[in-house]
């Protein structure tokens, strides 16, 4: 279902690739109207992006897909004159503003802070950029690997031989996307009580800086340089990747408590007592052979056995799985987290994730909201799909319309 928590809010979605389509979308889920202003020809860069050839061909990459389900698409030639007042109209009757562009490039176009608020004063205006809108570095290009190396994460992902990492999937452009989403409600809860509206600088290199949470503030109050350490936490042992029968488990028994009942359920309950091994800073400090006593108890059972197991012990733990395995899995079935929308157009693409119809599984929401999961109800947007309708609705005329498209406008 799609929640209507943010039902009534209109939000101009200009972004491309990641980071801005992300926060567009989480706001779709949330109920939002979102209109994808995307550029004339191509449209978002997305569409043509993903592991699929045959569907970036048609403007329907599988990066697009992702995070675009749930608005609607038209096209719009921002440099020509016609087009400017096509978007100051947009302006004047939605509530959001939403884009990642470098720094400058929106009030190059002719459209400022200052010049949206005098247009709609009610406006929220979200710019999402790689370093911010101010310091040295705004001006700067950037995609997701080079804030994460920027950020430090790359230099605390991997261990001492692998290191600096990235992390293998594109946390900082997300994490900014959640961000982005987060300021907008925020400012939509003060427009609701003041009517005024905002400018949200939203950068990514801070998101991610600020998603390392103790990673930074050991260095930050502790004077701690964080280093490299694998699948080991450094805040307490055993804590960490294990190697099973048949794979690999992770056990985080970070309590004192935790520890004990694991000994005990591992059957060898002498380690709680071990001088090594019996307080938190001794097992930090003796990790090493703390984990080959544990993996030469877990090595002799599959890593099913010791989940259940463990689960039933209260201890924290589970297998490492790989991506397919963890969507499909039992868990995310039960909550819904991945909806099935059929797409026009898709039938007979040789892709084996897509159904006879065209239907393709998509990601929702991380939320429930009222005891029910929110995933996306409409399929992503062809390009400029919903142009002709928008168009009608600020009060252009058919003849107005064909003018636009033979002008190069739309």
């Amino acid at each position: 279902m799609k929640s209507d928590l943010l039902e009534g809010v209109k939000v101009l979605d200009l972004a491309n690739v990641l980071s801005g389509p992300f926060a567009g979308y989480q706001l779709a889920l949330m109920g939002a109207d979102v209109l994808k202003v995307e550029a004339r020809g191509g449209g978002d860069l997305a569409r043509k992006l993903g592991s699929s050839p045959d569907l970036s061909e048609r403007h329907l990459g599988i990066s697009f897909l992702a995070q675009n389900s749930a608005k609607r698409s038209m096209t719009l030639n921002l440099k020509s004159e016609q087009g400017k007042d096509v978007f100051r109209q947009l302006v004047e009757t939605h509530d959001v503003v939403l884009e990642n562009f470098r720094p400058g490039v929106l009030a190059r176009l002719g459209f400022s802070w200052d010049t949206l608020r005098q247009i709609n004063p009610g406006i929220v205006y979200c710019a999402i950029s790689g370093f911010g809108q101010t310091g040295p570095l705004r001006d700067r290009p950037a995609y997701d690997q080079i804030i994460q190396g920027m950020s430090g994460l790359m230099s605390v992902t991997g261990d001492s031989e692998t290191a600096p990492l990235r992390v293998g999937a594109p946390i900082s452009d997300t994490v900014g996307g959640f961000a982005a989403a987060f300021a907008i409600s925020s400012a939509l809860v003060r427009r609701g009580r003041t009517g005024e509206g905002a400018f949200l600088d939203v950068s990514m290199l801070e998101a991610t800086l600020t998603a390392m949470g103790w990673v930074a503030s050991d260095y930050l109050v502790g004077g701690s340089l964080p280093i490299p350490m694998g699948n080991e936490n450094r805040t307490a042992a055993p804590s960490g990747t294990f190697t099973t029968a048949d794979g690999k488990f992770n056990i985080s028994a970070n309590k004192q408590e935790q520890f004990e009942d694991l000994c005990r359920v591992l059957g060898c309950p002498e380690l709680a007592t071990d001088p090594r091994f019996a307080e938190r800073e001794t097992r930090k400090a003796n990790r090493k052979d703390l984990e080959d006593e544990i993996e030469g108890i877990l090595k002799q059972q599959p890593s099913s056995h010791w989940d259940r197991v463990l689960s039933a012990a209260g201890i924290p733990g589970g297998p490492v799985m790989d991506v397919a395995d963890a969507l499909d899995s039992e868990q995310i079935t039960e909550r819904g987290l991945v909806s099935t929308l059929q797409i026009e157009g898709l039938q007979g693409v040789a892709d084996a994730t897509i159904g006879p119809e065209g239907s393709v599984r998509l990601l929702g929401a991380p939320v429930h909201v009222d005891g029910a999961a929110v995933g996306p109800t409409t399929r992503p947007p062809l390009l400029g799909e919903h142009t002709d309708d928008v168009l009608c609705a600020l009060g252009y005329s058919p003849k107005d319309i064909e003018s636009f498209r033979s002008e190069g406008v739309i």
